[in-house]
């Protein structure tokens, strides 16, 4: 056996340390590793003799070593293996394959070129764009078989023409896109690709036997899972170079061309290719079996940090779990991760990968069998309670380390795994070596002879003879058809021979489900969790982009399709409604993710072009929605810088409709080509030249730092899109720029405002610089940056993914140095993070148009400081805040706490609330200073002067109604006065502080409600209940409430009783003299029924006076105050206040005839019958009936009472005077019967009268120098006489009356009438006549109603 040896590799005079990588390029008849080659595949310089010396020990097969002195390069045998694969030549596609995407001209493959740097790149083997062709005789063999094609001959899988995937000539920069394709150059250079390092670096295995796992742990290149003492270096033998070749080309070819570029294949290549080729990323198994993001928003990144791309990371932890037996090195750490933002709580252990763990540790996957590209085994579900035990089979395809199809008895319909694929993906990624590893089934086919196969297919069918025999049927009648399709091509498909150059690699993904579950959730309207489904559904997405997998944008496409279906945005349309806020931010979200996908450094420009398309024609549709509710047209364009000009029409301001995908679609003008932009992003240590030409100047600071002068938020979307996919270093560098560029801007508005100060400050007023401000905006920068910084300064801790979704752990921060170059070495990203944070909310930024944007602003603001609360302040951090806080101070115009501020910008109260606090405990001083100025709320303080048109559009604002646009005002409003209650609160104990604030408050707080908010916050903290009495803070509460008195003394609020009872008690609380200033100046305050009711009332009660422990003087100097508050109020409102004042003056003489004599006084003019009675009544029990009675005559003579109102509430009243008078005697009954008669004309109150003035004699109230005479008056006699006839009258009126709309139903209630009427009639001693008459002209006049008069003639005759 001839073995025709060629290189592997050549490292003599190559330097240890230099950035050299290793080539790999397959020579026609064996694997080849080396940095250049010649058409022919040879390698210049090295010996490929044929005999060569065996090396001592090796292994089978007959390794050599190259002949060039000094080389030990190995040489792998070329096995005399020659057969053909007839599956190459009829790969069917599996049903539910995504096509493949337009092909571009063949390049020659030229994987992971090798070079030194500086040394320009070649193709590697046969001449550029050409694979080698097969020999002649090679054909004519096999085309025998019926295996390999001639040149230009159909191949069985129906392509045109003979198709060759490219892989890019930079694949050496970027490993993870080495998938082919055009794609622009970005981050070059990076570290060697971790599969050619482990060429020199130890294997924890010096020996792997055929099948044996190598080292299968978590990434590509992991070193394994050992212990080592820092600065140790294992003494073990290195990985073999089979496996490092099969390693690579299994992750970047398709084995479909591996077997075209090569005309025969050793079958130890093949296993291990094969046995390469299965995902070895748990995270990426993780990421595909649960909803949920690990660790929250941006811990992805975090972990890729310290430069491990996605494809480099290792296996998931699992804190207390050990790496199986037999396990891989570098799987002994891989254990039961929680997966994506699961903890070990109860949130997470229902995710698909927890109990794929569960059932792996339990042992329940069993008959593990791996034919080429395909995986299956079973998985039994343990018995429960409710359910016995199932057993499930699962099937897995896979190419080049991506799982492109799973199948699972369960019956799954979710988007991602189940946990039978999980535990089956895990067994073989864990436990390799337990796995049964055999070719692809069309090898094994190609050993047998006819025999053999006859016997395998008739045993094939008997095993399933209900399911295959049709199709083995229908399948044998066209072979021996000679006119069939299935004879026109040669060869024929095996499914477990992997994908086809052609087919996309891809992970599997369910694109129906990803539908259904988006439309189901969209369904649901933002309830029952859907809206935290969708977000979560968001968070796969960037998950997905970090790892850079194409899947990414696959998923939001097929979620933005059923976004753009929802049938809300049509109803929403035609009814002219704007949607919820929830389903508005899912948009956001969705935008945001799109712009992100467009900016994709290794975006292929087809890819580009293709999703630009898209979403322009979305963009088109009239129902999607606009960016900015009905004002989206107003925003400037995202690849325009801000306009400064203060000279702008409404037509150089509009913009045209503006959608959601607007920014996004804006993003093709942006590409990464820019030579600056390549420096920075791709070295820590660029610097500015020393000898710096005229337009290099701008890109630097005058540190030598480099600026990148760019539309902020653009310039930010960038480093979301370098962060989102996986590229946090880059991102890192280019954010360290921008903030560069941000303090030069913030250094040069100083000095320009330095200029202007006198001005601006004479004029009171400035104009708007930043139409757009940067936190509310869509592409959110700010928050960018400061996540972006922070996740680099993020501990890598395991134990936050031990927390549940409902107990989420403070996650911890590290001051990690600014990275080398940087002239400050004492920054750091933690620093830098609360910088950008401090300028961005800082900014003075004008109030967007429309409710939802005002409240992102809000909303926005308040996620950013959530983040900054979680930072611990250190030193190097209060430095950092010091400085920016008075940066702001003195900013002018350009900041939001400078002195001048424009009318319309937006306020500052919650960020001056966080900013106080922070700086409280380090400056005192400083905080109360930005606290006071943050205090100011100029849309409620400032008119818009006439000469200031700095932004046309706001001038809506001068509309007679109050501030129509300010939406949000309510809420500003809130939060100005939580932070005059923080200050209020930290300054109790200092009277000068407190002083200030309360001037403060006093200037800038219009809404009473929120005064006495304050007020009352105040008297709490003043008046704890463990401790003394703080007087300076009570005066203040005092002050306030005063405040609001005044506010709401001529305005309605509902709430004034409580603020008025509420001042009282506080005045008690400071004391006797504040007690009685207010009773002093009470009409400022209050009014006259508040005044005397309320506070007089209040003030000179008894639990006051021992609350007050007063003495004799101060009582009565309190009770004349009050005394005289009670006249004057009756003097100003006798109606409301005479009672009031008559019962306040009743212990001092003078002053209650005082207020007698102005209740009579008032009685004559517009007093009620109602006040007259009720003081009539006041004057009654204190012992006065003579004056009761004469204000009872003088209500009597306001009264009207008619006939029919029997149960009018005056009756009591009318009856009380009456028994009044009749008590005092004949002649006071005398003079009211007049009043009565007048007055009274229902005939039951009459006769009740007349009742009770015959019961019983008058003159028996006991009054002084009268007698009663004892006996009962007569009703024939004078004054009774008069009431009599009166109430005869007005029964007959009443009857009449009754009789003219009456009702049968009414009869017998008639009927009841006219009998008490005749006890009325029958007093007199001819009453019986007058009753007959009466009845006889009832029946005359009313003799049509038959029924009626039928029942009065048998009642009354």
């Amino acid at each position: 056996m001839l073995h025709s040896a060629v290189p592997i590799s050549c490292p003599v005079n190559q330097p240890q340390e230099a950035d050299v990588e290793c080539s790999l390029t397959l020579c026609p008849t064996t694997l080849q590793l080396h940095g250049g080659g010649s058409k022919d595949g040879s390698q210049p310089g090295h010996s490929t003799r044929p005999h060569s010396p065996p090396l001592s020990g090796r292994a089978a097969g007959g390794l050599e070593v190259c002949r060039r002195r000094g080389c030990p390069a190995l040489l792998v045998p070329r096995w005399p293996l020659a057969r053909a694969r007839s599956r190459l030549l009829a790969r069917s596609r599996r049903p539910g394959q995504r096509a493949p995407p337009p092909r571009r001209p063949a390049a020659a493959p030229v994987a992971l070129a090798a070079r030194a740097p500086g040394r320009p790149r070649r193709p590697l083997g046969p001449a550029a764009g050409e694979f080698p062709r097969p020999a002649p005789w090679r054909h004519s063999w096999a085309l025998a078989r019926g295996a390999w094609p001639w040149p230009g001959s159909r191949r069985s899988r129906c392509r045109r023409g003979r198709r060759r995937l490219r892989l890019s000539q930079s694949v050496s920069q970027f490993p993870a896109m080495a998938e082919g394709g055009e794609r622009e150059e970005l981050l070059s250079p990076l570290t060697v690709s971790p599969a050619k390092r482990l060429c020199s670096w130890p294997s924890p295995r010096a020996h792997h036997p055929r099948g044996s796992p190598g080292v299968a742990s978590g990434g590509v290149g992991g070193v394994g899972g050992s212990a080592l003492t820092p600065g140790a270096r294992p003494h073990l033998q290195p990985e073999s170079l089979l496996d490092c070749a099969a390693k690579t080309v299994a992750e970047k070819w398709a084995y479909e061309r591996v077997e075209e570029r090569f005309e025969r294949i050793p079958e130890p290549v093949q296993r291990r290719i094969v046995y390469w080729s299965f995902p070895r990323n748990e995270r990426q198994i993780c990421m595909y079996s649960s909803f949920q993001d690990r660790g929250g928003p941006g811990a992805g990144a975090a972990g890729s940090a310290a430069g491990a791309s996605p494809a480099e990371e290792g296996p998931l932890p699992l804190p207390g779990a050990a790496a199986p037996a037999g396990s891989a090195p570098g799987a002994a750490s891989a254990g039961a991760s929680p997966g994506p933002g699961a903890g070990a709580g109860a949130a997470g252990e229902g995710l698909p990968f927890r109990r794929g763990i569960r059932l792996l540790d339990s042992g329940s996957v069993e008959n593990v069998l791996q034919v080429g590209f395909h995986l299956s085994g079973t998985v039994t579900e343990p018995a429960t309670t409710s359910e016995p035990a199932m057993t499930y089979k699962v099937a897995i395809s896979f190419d080049r380390c991506k799982i492109t199809s799973v199948t699972c008895g369960c019956g799954n319909k979710d988007i991602f795994y189940c946990a039978h694929v999980v535990a089956l993906s895990l067994y073989r990624i864990r436990k390799p070596d337990q796995v049964k590893l055999r070719l692809p089934i069309s090898e094994t086919l190609f050993q047998m002879n006819r025999d053999q196969l006859q016997k395998f297919i008739q045993y094939l069918i008997t095993a399933h003879h209900t399911e295959v025999l049709p199709t083995a049927q229908k399948l044998a009648d066209e072979i021996l058809s000679s006119n069939s399709e299935i004879n026109q091509v040669n060869g024929a498909p095996d499914p477990t021979a992997g994908a086809s150059i052609d087919d996309e690699n891809c992970w599997h993904l369910d694109e129906e489900q990803v539908k259904e579950q988006v439309k189901l959730f969209l369904s649901q309207g933002g309830y029952y969790g859907s809206g935290k489904q969708l977000n979560s559904m968001f968070a796969k997405v960037r998950e997905m982009l970090r790892m850079r997998d194409s899947n990414g944008a696959r998923m939001l496409t097929l979620i933005t399709e059923q976004f753009m279906a929802d049938p809300r945005l049509t109803l929403w349309r035609q009814q002219g409604t704007s949607m919820t806020d929830k389903c508005r931010q899912l948009w956001d979200e969705l935008g945001a993710l799109w712009v992100c996908i467009i900016l994709n450094p290794h975006c292929k420009l087809e890819e580009k072009s293709s999703w630009l398309q898209q979403l322009q024609k979305w963009s088109d549709l009239d129902v999607c929605p606009l960016e900015d509710g009905n004002y989206g047209h107003e925003l400037p364009n995202i690849t325009n810088a801000l306009p400064q000009s203060t000279n702008h029409s409404p037509d150089t301001l509009s913009r045209p409709r503006r959608t959601v995908f607007t920014r996004a679609i804006e993003g093709r003008e942006l590409h990464w080509q820019d030579s600056h932009l390549q420096r920075i992003i791709s070295s820590d240590k660029y610097v500015a030249p020393a000898c710096q030409q005229e337009s290099e100047r701008l890109l630097f600071n005058s540190q030598g730092q480099p600026l990148w002068l760019e539309h902020v938020p653009t310039a930010c979307a960038r480093v979301d899109a370098l962060r989102s996919h996986g590229y946090p270093k880059e991102a890192l560098r280019l954010t360290v720029a921008i903030i560069n560029t941000l303090r030069l801007q913030q250094q040069r508005q100083l000095e320009i405002y330095k200029h202007q100060k006198k001005e601006l400050l004479h004029r009171g007023t400035t104009t708007i610089t930043n139409l757009e401000g940067w936190v509310g905006h869509p592409l959110d920068p700010i928050g960018c940056l400061f996540l972006t910084l922070t996740e680099a300064c993020r501990l890598n801790d395991d134990s936050y993914l031990e927390v549940s979704d409902m107990n989420e752990s403070r996650p911890v921060y590290q001051h990690v140095p600014v990275a080398a170059g940087c002239p400050n070495s004492s920054e750091s990203y933690l620093s830098l993070a609360l910088e950008v944070a401090l300028m961005g909310m800082g900014q003075q930024r004008v109030m967007p148009e429309g409710l939802y944007a005002q409240d992102k602003v809000c909303r926005n603001e308040e996620q950013l400081l959530s983040q900054l609360q979680e930072l611990q302040l250190d030193n190097e951090l209060v430095q950092t805040l010091q400085k920016q806080c008075i940066l702001l101070l003195e900013g002018g115009p350009f900041s939001g706490l400078g002195e001048v501020i424009h009318r319309e910008s937006v306020p500052m109260h919650t960020f001056a609330k966080y900013l106080f606090s922070a700086l409280l405990p380090h400056d005192p001083d400083l905080s109360y200073k930005l606290a006071l100025r943050a205090m100011r709320l100029p849309v409620l303080e400032n008119s818009t002067s006439a000469g200031d048109t700095s932004h046309p559009h706001h001038m809506v604002s001068v509309v007679p109604s109050r501030y129509p646009r300010w939406f949000t005002l309510g809420h500003l409003e809130s939060q100005q006065c939580e932070l005059a209650s923080t200050m209020l609160t930290a300054a109790k104990g200092d009277t000068v502080r407190l002083r200030t604030i309360l001037e403060a408050i006093q200037k800038h707080i219009h809404s009473s409600s929120l005064i006495f908010k304050l007020a009352q916050d105040a008297f709490k903290i003043a008046t704890p209940t463990d401790s003394s009495t703080d007087s300076t803070l009570l005066n203040v509460a005092l002050e306030l409430g005063l405040q609001v008195m005044r506010m709401t003394l001529s305005t309605l609020n509902w709430r004034r009783r409580e603020m008025v009872r509420w001042l009282v008690t506080c005045a008690t609380e400071v004391g006797v003299r504040a007690l009685v200033s207010i009773l002093q100046s009470w009409y400022t305050l209050f009014t006259p029924t508040e005044a005397t009711s309320i506070v007089a009332a209040t003030a000179v009660s008894h639990t006051t006076l021992l609350r007050l422990s007063l003495d004799y003087p101060q009582r009565e100097e309190l009770a004349s105050c009050a005394r005289t508050l009670a006249l004057q109020c009756a003097m100003k409102d006798p109606q409301s206040c005479a009672l009031s004042a008559l019962t306040l003056c009743e212990k001092d003489h003078i002053a209650f005839e005082a207020a007698y004599q102005i209740a009579i006084d008032a009685a004559a003019g517009g007093m009620t019958h109602s006040q007259l009675f009720t003081i009539a009544r006041y004057m009654e029990l204190r012992g006065y009936p003579l004056r009761a009675f004469k204000l009872a005559s003088l209500a009597m003579s306001h009264l009207n009472l008619a006939y029919n109102q029997d149960t009018h509430p005056a009756i009591n009243d009318v009856l009380w005077a009456c028994a009044l008078s009749h008590s005092l005697g004949k002649n006071e009954l005398a003079a009211l019967i007049p009043l009565v008669v007048k007055s009274v004309h229902c005939a039951t109150v009459l006769s009740d009268i007349l009742r009770r003035c015959t019961v019983t004699a008058p003159g028996l109230a006991g009054i002084p120098g009268r007698r009663s005479s004892g006996k009962l008056m007569s009703t024939d006699k004078a004054p009774l006489r008069q009431l009599l006839d009166a109430t005869i009258n007005a029964y007959i009126n009443t009857t009449h009356s009754r009789l003219t709309h009456i009702s049968p139903r009414h009869y017998g209630e008639f009927i009841e009438f006219l009998s008490k009427a005749r006890e009325t009639f029958l007093l007199p001693q001819d009453g019986h006549l007058q009753f007959a008459q009466f009845i006889d002209n009832l029946k005359q006049i009313y003799k049509g109603k038959k029924k009626l008069m039928l029942l009065v003639r048998e009642r009354f005759g």
